[in-house]
C-alpha cells in the first residue's frame, strides 16, 4: 500500500500535570505517515493539504494547552459553563490548580501524559479530517535532541492575542550563554537547573499568597481575550520576573542578571522557546 510521510510536520508546545514533577512545560516534534490508496491525482494526500489540514488539526487539538491525565487518582476535574477546573495534589510540590476556559485544557483518558498515551488520542482525532482513500495514520511524537543544557518551563502571556495567553502552557528549551563571545557551560547549567519544571510568573499577575499545610502558594490570575485564567501553584515551583514572560523578556532578564555578576564582560544570551526559535539579548 502506498504511504506518504512528513518529518517534523509541527511542534506541539504545551504543559501537563505530572504527579511527581508538578506542572511541566514540554515541546514534542511530530512525524506523520499516511497509508492509503492513490487518488485521481496519483497521491495519497496532497502535501499542501497535509500541512494545512493535519498540522492545523493537531495544533488546534493540543498545542498551547494544559494536558491533564484524567484517570490519575491525584487529579480532580470539574467542568461547567464552558470552563474547567483541574487540580493536582503532589507529595513534593503541593497542589496545583488551574481554572480556565475549556479551550485551554484537555483531559486524556490515561494515568500519565507521555508520547505513548497521547499519540493514539491524536491519531483518532485526525481520522475525522482525512479523505476516504487514506486508510491509516501513524504519528511519532518525540522531544528534540538537545546537546547541552535545557529546561522545562510553563507560563502565560495575558497580552497575547493568540493561544499564548493561556496561563499554563509551556516549552522544553535549550539555553546558550556567552561571556565575551565564549560559551559559558557553567552559567548554562545553572539556568537550566533554576528553570527545571518551573512556572515563570509575572509579579503583577499575582493576586494572592497563602500558606496551606506548611506550603507557600501564589495565586496568578488575569483576564485575556479568551477569558479569565487562574493558576494556584506552590512558590518553590515559581520563578518571578518583573515583566511579562515573553522569550524576549526572559532572555533580557537573564542577561541583566548575569551582567550584574560580571559587569565588565560582554554577555550574550540565546534563549530558546521550544524548537528552533527564541530570542537573543546582549549587554
Amino acid at each position: 500500500m502506498p504511504a506518504l510521510f512528513v518529518k517534523q510536520l509541527t511542534v506541539i508546545d504545551f504543559s501537563y500535570y505530572c504527579a511527581t514533577r508538578g506542572l511541566v512545560g514540554e515541546s514534542w516534534l511530530v512525524d506523520v505517515i499516511l497509508d492509503g490508496q492513490l487518488n485521481e491525482e496519483g497521491m495519497v494526500f496532497d502535501f499542501g493539504q497535509v500541512k494545512k489540514t493535519i498540522k492545523q488539526t493537531i495544533d488546534d487539538f493540543v498545542d498551547h494547552k494544559l494536558l491533564v491525565p484524567g484517570t490519575h487518582p491525584a487529579i480532580n476535574i470539574a467542568a461547567e459553563h464552558g470552563r474547567m477546573n483541574v487540580a493536582l495534589s503532589t507529595e513534593n510540590r503541593g497542589k496545583i490548580i488551574c481554572d480556565a476556559p475549556s479551550s485551554a485544557i484537555i483531559t486524556i483518558d490515561a494515568s500519565e501524559i507521555s508520547p505513548s498515551t497521547i499519540t493514539p488520542v491524536i491519531e483518532q482525532h485526525l481520522k475525522q479530517v482525512l479523505p476516504d482513500n487514506v486508510e491509516n495514520i501513524t504519528l511519532r511524537l518525540y522531544p528534540e535532541i538537545i546537546n547541552g543544557p535545557f529546561y522545562h518551563y510553563s507560563h502565560g502571556l495575558k497580552k497575547h492575542k493568540g493561544c499564548c495567553q493561556r496561563i499554563a502552557h509551556g516549552h522544553r528549551s535549550a539555553i546558550n550563554i556567552y561571556r565575551n563571545g565564549e560559551p559559558d557551560p557553567l552559567l548554562e547549567a545553572d539556568y537550566a537547573n533554576q528553570f527545571r519544571d518551573i512556572y515563570i510568573g509575572t509579579k503583577e499577575d499575582i493576586t494572592g499568597e497563602f500558606i496551606d499545610n506548611d506550603m507557600a502558594y501564589f495565586k496568578f490570575a488575569y483576564t485575556a481575550q479568551q477569558g479569565y485564567f487562574e493558576l494556584i501553584i506552590s512558590q518553590p515551583h515559581c520563578y518571578l520576573i518583573d515583566s511579562d514572560s515573553t522569550v524576549e523578556l526572559i532572555a533580557q532578564h537573564m542577561a541583566n542578571t548575569i551582567k550584574t555578576a560580571y559587569p565588565n564582560d560582554k554577555i550574550t544570551v540565546q534563549a530558546f522557546e521550544g524548537f528552533k526559535k527564541g530570542a537573543i539579548a546582549e549587554l
